[in-house]
């Protein structure tokens, strides 16, 4: 019998285990997955004393319910999140990007997400769980990954091994901050949109709609007017790619999402602005600018390289 392990209490809207995704499967119609913020997921881990590429619990909205039991362990959470953990003899207020030791018998309640959409659960051990392609990483779309390809469910248990006898207490002092503009390069498609439809995705704002998912981010506002085709042969698609289908309102692809598509590609978000895109929680506001291959690729380097200045400072 395992000795160590977390009873899911309340599972929470969208909790699925995480890591940084597999690689080399489109061909095959698999995408990357992994979590959905790479600097929330990497500052989790490193919060707990793990490998950068540990699994974690990623959820959106609200977190789950989590019940300990076994020896002494750290936690860390990351994002901007609501949670608590319940003690025999008291309730502590929980603060993300700090590392909190759970004993035998103590509850996590993770309440909710505060004006973002995912967050991070580390532990300073490994969950029991099976690799699929060289990933933890679950996408419920087409129940792959761990976890049976599915998110947590009420009453499983989560079994957890090689815990860590160094319960050092670790603590960033980090804000999560928001950006007026997404930035994007042009999209393999671009000069398919009539000159009003290019202004419009360039010059006024969208509404992020309810209807959006790990799968996708669809947006809401100016229509985007195609005066070539609406419909184009399945082309491959990348992560942050933006398509526009026939009713002119754009949808971004996100890390779970389908590797072939028919509708044309006006811009593709840059790899910099990922982590904040996919914070933005329905009813935001998103506005558009772009940027070149070169300035691009130079933002990217800059925000690793303070990624990395951020993991050096736990």
């Amino acid at each position: 019998m395992t000795k160590n392990y977390f009873k899911v209490i309340r599972p929470g809207i969208n909790s699925t285990f995480q890591d940084q995704g597999r690689k080399n499967l489109y061909h095959i119609g698999v995408p990357f997955s992994g979590a959905m913020d790479s600097r929330n997921y990497l500052l989790s881990n490193k919060l707990c004393g793990n490998k950068e590429d540990y699994p974690v619990l990623e959820f959106a909205y609200q977190g789950p319910l989590l019940k300990y039991f076994g020896d002494k362990i750290v936690i860390a959470i990351t994002g901007e999140v609501n949670f608590t953990i319940k003690k025999k003899d008291k309730l502590i207020n929980g603060t993300c990007y700090q590392s909190f030791i759970l004993d035998n018998g103590d509850e996590l309640d993770i309440v909710s997400t505060n004006k973002s959409v995912y967050g991070y659960l580390s532990i300073s051990g490994k969950f029991d769980l099976k690799y699929q392609w060289n990933s933890f990483s679950t996408n419920t779309k087409a129940n792959i990954g761990a976890n049976d390809g599915k998110k947590l469910e009420l009453n499983q248990k989560i079994n957890i091994f090689d815990i860590k006898k160094n319960l050092n207490i670790k603590k960033l002092n980090y804000t999560n901050i928001k950006i007026e503009k997404i930035r994007i390069l042009r999209g393999t498609n671009f000069d398919y949109f009539s000159e009003k439809g290019k202004k419009d995705f360039s010059e006024k704002e969208f509404m992020v709609s309810k209807l959006s998912d790990r799968m996708g981010m669809r947006l809401e506002g100016s229509k985007i007017e195609n005066n070539f085709d609406t419909n184009i042969k399945s082309e491959g698609l990348i992560k942050g790619v933006i398509q526009v289908p026939a009713d002119g309102n754009p949808i971004i692809m996100l890390s779970d999402h389908g590797t072939i598509g028919g509708y044309p590609k006006i811009g593709v978000v840059i790899s910099a602005d990922y982590d904040k895109l996919v914070q933005l929680t329905p009813g935001s506001k998103i506005k558009f600018k772009e940027v070149n291959l070169s300035d691009a690729e130079t933002l990217f380097k800059l925000y690793e390289m303070e990624t990395q200045n951020l993991i050096s400072q736990i």
